[in-house]
């Protein structure tokens, strides 16, 4: 059979090549992704509304670059580096009259003038500044350099506002003890020389406040802690520092080895802790008063649910201490304040992300005040946890409580749903008075996105936009435009600019090759195949010929997305656009192609996220299952000769497809696949099976290891071998598993210079040819 190998691609690919539906050959589908024309990557608009600008992967080259287009129409025009100087980036913060606009370009901050048009460097230094804004007096421009606050002031002098210091205050007196007082009492001198060092600290203090040159002194955070960020209010009156605990012990690493390199020498690589090993440390939170160089802990015991261990009962069933006390959070998302500084909202999480709360902090009392909660038995999603402040000060943020993500408005004490259904919002984003919010939406169905609209009160809610495949969007900031970036099954994102009232359209970019176009694609069918395991319908694209032959029935062919929380089937441009022109190749080569949304996929809801919850590859394989059904039922699919493939998740799932379901699935390809979910990272596996020392159960359950035994069909393993997501070692443990399992029929392909996501063309080559002659080597007769 082997020797046939080449002659029997060769003639498949000379079919496909001949074919007038899909006119593409496997070398063209794995070649460089510049072939077929780089997309707009990411667009905003200048400070003043009247251009657009984005960036564009120069083709041939790693270089992005940054162009300029007149919304009005015509074509981008490259910003070269002599008019870098110029230009408004994205991420601008404006001054309460939206008469200035500030914003950070290439570490450096700047500031532009609208009226005049006039910009203004505003610092120039070998570190980078961050998060720069206007100070709620609109006399200063506030910057962060590392965690430490600068201020610009418009005579041109930045002075330093909070210097944040993990290390004891030096002038801090020791604390008193009855040894002290005892020898201040008798020996005159030392209370004498006392006195003098409090005088005269005490005069350094009032002569610095007094005249105002002075820089602002540091805040001591004390030597155990390291800080992991900072936010300053607009007014400069308070902070927020988050710590870690200095020193704490993080995890074993691993050291990956690599095997070609450019010394000639084996080498080695520092990669992630595996899950369990250690959680992700816990944070604290400190209210710091900037004027008085004060520190408060703000205690998190009066976060509702915070002593209830929610995963205590497992715990119990593993003899496993049972918690005491306040559980761990973390606050890695920035803190938001009002515009005026008076309010300030940050999101904790729980480390075991079974709860969310959202906080604004009582500046007086130094304590939290909780906006809302989420809690969910599963976990916190890691997606819709957006919030913020109205330019009134009310409070809006994103929550999945009704099982969808949706808008909600409130003042801290109730909130109000602004949208509502089996839909999700998303990339929230509101005008400059803050009477709508524009976000995105998926309301006709799972795989529509459009730019919705609705105003503060609830009322008004509309899709702006007609274009199908949104991928997200810029509100211009006179708020009269938006600039969308859109794509289509076989169009990578481009550039389009909508009216916000009429949404009348103009699209300004197409950016594809002539080549590209001039083919001929098959367009996927959108279908809802039905579950006959209580999930409703499952979403799925589907590819085959365009006239079935009477009678016939085709071998099958299953795609399965990686990432898990991801969505394929949608009217955008597939993260698997190399798949698809395979899938193209493969229904012109004799097969039909179901690329299915399982369970656990983006954009379905909450209950679809969590469906696998302690049971990762089981729902899924149920809906792979039902889709061979509806394959054989509907479209002339060959039950008897069913084959499977996917990356990282994907794989994962092709492993569970040949091991627990043999009698259905004939052949698979794993492709840098985790096959063991104890070896993966903690911040997404813990979410999804807790931990192996309080639910090994979860991981018996999801892991494909343990089923091993139950291969009987084709199957090919595929891993880059300096992957450090999924790491060649899960693959290697696998395949020693079949060894020893004495399993024939299955090989194994390495790539020695490819990570995760493979990048060279040779790579992708190699790995899809040994898939199709896989599937042509076992699924025809």
């Amino acid at each position: 059979m082997s020797a046939r190998l080449p002659l029997l691609l060769s003639a498949a690919l000379l079919a496909a090549s001949a074919s007038a539906q899909t006119p593409i050959t496997l070398d063209q589908a794995m070649a460089h992704p510049d072939w077929i024309g780089t997309p707009v990557e990411s667009a905003w608009w200048s400070a003043d509304s009247r251009s657009v600008l984005y960036r564009q992967k120069l083709a041939g080259s790693p270089v992005r670059g940054m162009f300029r287009i007149d919304p009005a129409g015509g074509a981008g025009e490259r910003v070269d580096q002599s008019a870098w100087a110029d230009v408004d980036e994205a991420a601008q913060r404006f001054d309460r009259e939206r008469r200035r606009a500030v914003f950070v370009r290439q570490g450096d901050v700047f500031l532009r003038e609208l009226g005049t048009g006039r910009l203004q460097q505003l610092t120039r230094s070998a570190e980078n500044e961050s998060a720069a804004m206007f100070a709620s007096d609109a006399r200063r421009v506030l910057f962060r350099r590392g965690n430490d606050w600068f201020a610009w002031n418009t005579n041109g002098l930045i002075e330093p506002v909070l210097q944040l210091k993990t290390e004891n205050d030096p002038d801090k007196a020791p604390p008193a003890n009855a040894a002290t007082a005892h020898e201040l009492r008798l020996i005159a001198t030392l209370a004498r020389q006392k006195a003098e060092r409090e005088a005269l600290k005490a005069d350094r203090e009032a002569r610095r406040t007094g005249d105002g040159s002075g820089a602002a002194l540091p805040v001591y955070l004390g030597n155990k802690v390291t800080v992991e960020a900072s936010s300053l209010s607009p007014d400069g009156r308070y902070a927020l520092v988050v710590t870690a605990e200095k020193g704490a012990d993080e995890g074993r690493t691993g050291k990956m080895p690599l095997y070609v390199t450019e010394s000639g020498f084996e080498e080695f690589e520092d990669v992630r802790t595996r899950v369990g090993r250690n959680p992700p440390l816990p944070h604290k939170v400190w209210l710091v008063d900037v004027a008085a160089r004060s520190v408060r802990e703000l205690d998190v015991s009066a976060l509702p649910g915070i002593k209830t261990d929610p995963l205590a009962d497992l715990r119990k069933a593993q003899k496993l201490e049972a918690l005491k006390g306040n559980r761990a959070v973390r606050a890695d998302v920035p803190a938001v304040w009002s515009d005026d500084g008076s309010q300030v909202a940050l999101m904790l999480r729980a480390v075991d992300n079974k709860d969310r709360w959202l906080v604004g902090v009582d500046f007086a009392a130094g304590t939290l005040q909780v906006r809302h909660r989420l809690t969910d038995p599963a976990w916190i999603n890691w997606s819709f946890n957006e919030f913020g402040f109205l330019p009134d000060n009310r409070f809006w943020f994103l929550s999945e409580q009704s099982g969808y993500s949706h808008l909600y408005l409130g003042d801290g004490k109730t909130a109000k749903a602004l949208t509502a259904g089996n839909y999700e919002a998303s990339s929230v984003q509101w005008n400059a008075d803050g009477s709508q919010a524009y976000f995105l939406c998926n309301r006709a169905w799972p795989g529509d996105y459009e730019v919705c609209r609705v105003n503060r009160d609830g009322s008004g809610l509309r899709e702006v936009t007609a274009l199908d495949g949104v991928e997200d969007f810029s509100l211009s900031p006179d708020g009269t435009r938006l600039a969308v970036r859109h794509s289509a099954s076989y169009t990578p994102a481009q550039l389009a600019v909508v009216d916000a009232a009429s949404g009348d359209t103009r699209r300004l970019t197409d950016t594809r090759s002539a080549e590209f176009k001039a083919r001929e694609w098959i367009e996927p069918e959108y279908v809802q195949v039905p579950s006959k395991h209580g999930a409703g319908v499952i979403w799925a694209k589907l590819y085959r010929p365009k006239n079935a032959e009477a009678g016939k029935k085709y071998p099958i062919a299953l795609f399965v997305h990686g990432a898990g929380y991801l969505q394929n089937v949608s009217a955008r441009y597939p993260n698997y656009f190399r798949e698809q022109m395979f899938h193209n190749l493969l229904v012109q080569n004799g097969y039909i192609v179901l690329d299915m949304d399982y369970r656990a996929s983006e954009g379905y809801g909450r209950d679809w996220r969590t469906a696998i919850y302690r049971q990762m590859g089981h729902p899924e394989l149920e809906d792979y299952l039902d889709g061979v059904d509806y394959l054989v039922e509907r479209h002339q699919g060959d039950k008897a000769n069913v084959g499977i493939y996917g990356g990282s998740y994907g794989g994962f799932m092709s492993f569970m497809a040949l091991f627990r379901a043999p009698e259905t699935f004939k052949a698979g390809a794993a492709l840098r696949p985790v096959t063991d979910w104890t070896t993966y990272n903690h911040e997404y596996t813990a979410n999804i099976l807790n931990t192996p020392d309080v639910d090994p159960e979860a991981y018996r359950k999801s892991s494909p290891i343990e089923y091993a035994q139950n291969l009987r069909g084709a199957l090919l393993i595929s891993h880059g071998m300096m992957d450090d997501n999924v790491f060649y070692q899960d693959s290697v443990r696998l395949s020693q598993r079949l060894i020893e399992l004495k399993k024939p029929n299955w090989s194994f392909a390495s790539y020695p210079l490819e990570r995760h996501g493979y990048v060279q063309p040779e790579s992708w080559y190699d790995q899809y040819r040994r898939i199709f002659e896989l599937f042509e080597q076992n699924l025809k007769p």
